[in-house]
């Protein structure tokens, strides 16, 4: 790399001109290479590894192997680099000893940052992962610096090493010579064998906060002498998923997207489009018409959003980050700077109406669908059925709110429900109620409700107290039942903590406290033994019927067998 005009561009942090960088005559450098972290200063995010690596330097305890690890984009190499500076520097009169200030002017300092310093030794492990590749440092380590203080091998991606590679590293890393300093960088650190990690001083780069994000670029753009809205800096800052590379990466292409004929401002619709994300305010009628129970319109909105080129998969995306947000409106923790003022209201008025049950069950169908879309061979489809699923299935309630409706016996006209039958205790078959509305969450202090013992079965089945709800059946031999107090007679069966167990779990699901106790007496009938009773009832009565007797003298052998829906039937 040569000296060029770029080298002196201003860093972030910086005093800079007000007037736009005249253009450059030389090859354009993306972003991503321009702006890169010169000193310590410009590293965002990293304040913590910044303060030990000064400490240590003050204090003249330098370890002789460093390992960067953190996600793409965060700075590994870059801070390898200023660490080879900082060891380096000799300041600007030539007497200057190891610093975390680097001047950047001297012969060290500007060998390392253009490239070509014959002792900062840099190493791609992803194409250098052999023994014989690692056996030429282990030889090359036994020479004294040329022209540096220390000899410094920097390694990219070490984790790609092979395991031998890195057994052949072991002896010269854990005793190098005095000259040598080992720099290494992964993005996978798990893949690094222990007994390297042991060796080396570990340094995890944070990811970059999308408000640090947005100063930075914001202060690039400034510097470039480009116009941006600020939502759309924010667009490309929550994109960029805490990697300044690719932010930087994506800001370069945002500057290429701009429209020229508007004065080349980055504007947050073309962004939108240029990374393929949904309309927010289609993405929000869409909500409104799942939320309303409003199937027809549903599809008909992702009709119209997939004739206009946006991807199902984008679609589910923005219904999940509108599911997100609204979730965390509920908790006062929202606030997206990207989203207009009438977004934000909308999404804090949902927050409010919406309960976390219904958001929950919301979000874990559209998590589920959107693997089905995104492997789906035809993803419109896919994405209609998933609203339909949404539609009907996203709002059942809670355990709290089905056994107040069990109790009033039936279930309340509701935007998104779909009708029930009610449940009973003569009808120990009854379907699941589906509801949409936000049930409102009952506390330990709400007076327990009046339940029969199939709605406590039902109850217990339907939010998967298997156990429990077996027992209730086939062992519960009621001797007084109230609201909020069971009474029931002593059965081997029931094991020692089934009133514990029971209370909890009523407690659980409906909010109310429950005195679950044994008592003295028979009690009346189990459920499994008043239809095992009115089986059998129904067994004879059949029996007595005129061609059930003649099949039964025709064929000895058969039998009557109860089927799904409770009908009996003559089996040979």
């Amino acid at each position: 790399m040569s000296d060029s005009a770029d080298d002196e561009t201003p860093m972030l942090g910086m005093d800079l001109p007000e007037t736009a960088p005249q253009p450059s005559s030389g090859p354009y450098r993306v972003l991503a290479r321009k702006y890169r972290p010169q000193t310590f200063a410009e590293l965002i995010g990293q304040d913590a590894m910044v303060r030990t690596l000064g400490n240590a330097i003050a204090r003249d305890r330098l370890a002789h192997a460093f390992l960067m690890t953190g996600v793409r984009g965060v700075g590994k190499t870059s801070t390898a680099r200023l660490i080879a500076k900082a060891l380096n520097c000799i300041g600007p009169d030539g007497q200057g000893g190891p610093t975390i200030d680097p001047c950047g002017v001297c012969e060290p300092c500007r060998a390392i940052t253009e490239g070509r310093h014959i002792d900062v030794i840099e190493m791609d492990a992803a194409s250098n992962t052999g023994v014989d590749d690692v056996r030429e440092i282990i030889e090359a380590v036994r020479y004294a610096a040329v022209s540096a203080r220390y000899k410094i091998y920097i390694i990219d991606e070490v984790h790609m090493l092979s395991r031998n590679a890195f057994n052949a590293l072991l002896k010269t890393l854990e005793e190098p010579p005095p000259h040598v300093k080992f720099l290494f960088a992964t993005t996978e650190v798990n893949k690094v064998p222990v007994t390297v990690l042991s060796r080396c001083q570990r340094f995890d780069l944070r990811r970059i906060t999308p408000d640090m994000l947005f100063a930075h670029f914001s202060s690039i753009l400034q510097k470039e002498g480009v116009e941006a809205e600020a939502p759309a800096i924010w667009l490309i800052a929550n994109a960029a998923e805490g990697s300044v590379r690719d932010g930087l990466s994506i800001l370069d292409q945002a500057i290429a997207h701009a429209d020229l004929d508007g004065g080349g401002k980055i504007g947050a619709d073309q962004v939108r489009v240029m990374l393929g994300l949904s309309d927010r305010s289609a993405i929000g009628q869409l909500m409104a018409t799942i939320l309303e129970g409003d199937a027809g319109g549903a599809i008909d909105l992702a009709r119209s959003q997939y004739a206009l080129g946006i991807e199902p998969v984008a679609m589910v995306r923005g219904l999940m980050d509108l599911t997100h947000a609204i979730t965390l409106a509920k908790v006062s923790r929202h606030d997206d700077p990207a989203l207009a003022e009438a977004d934000r209201e909308r999404i804090g008025d949902w927050g409010q109406k919406l309960g976390f049950a219904p958001l929950n069950r919301l979000w874990q169908l559209l998590l589920k669908g959107h693997e089905e879309v995104l492997r789906a061979n035809n993803p419109l489809e896919h994405l209609e059925m998933l609203l339909l699923r949404v539609i009907y299935a996203a709002s059942m309630p809670d355990p709290g709110e089905l056994a107040k409706m069990l109790e009033k016996g039936g279930v309340p006209t509701m935007p998104l429900a779909a009708p029930a039958a009610p449940a009973t205790q003569e009808s120990m078959t009854a379907e699941p109620v589906a509801v949409t509305e936000a049930p409102a969450i009952a506390s330990a202090e709400s007076p327990a409700s009046a339940l029969t013992v199939s709605q406590i079965h039902q109850l217990l089945e339907s939010t998967g107290n298997h156990r429990l709800a077996v027992d209730v059946y086939d062992h519960l031999r009621i001797i007084e039942l109230e609201p909020g107090s069971i009474v029931f007679a002593p059965v081997g069966a029931l094991g020692a903590s089934f009133a514990r167990d029971l209370g909890d779990a009523l407690l659980a699901q409906t909010g109310s406290r429950w005195q679950v106790r044994e008592g003295e007496g028979e009690g009346r009938p189990s459920l499994g033994q008043i239809r095992a009773a009115t089986l059998a009832d129904n067994d004879a009565r059949i029996r007595e019927l005129p061609v059930v007797k003649a099949a039964l003298a025709a064929f000895p052998d058969a039998k009557l067998e109860e089927t799904g829906d409770n009908r009996h039937k003559s089996n040979p």
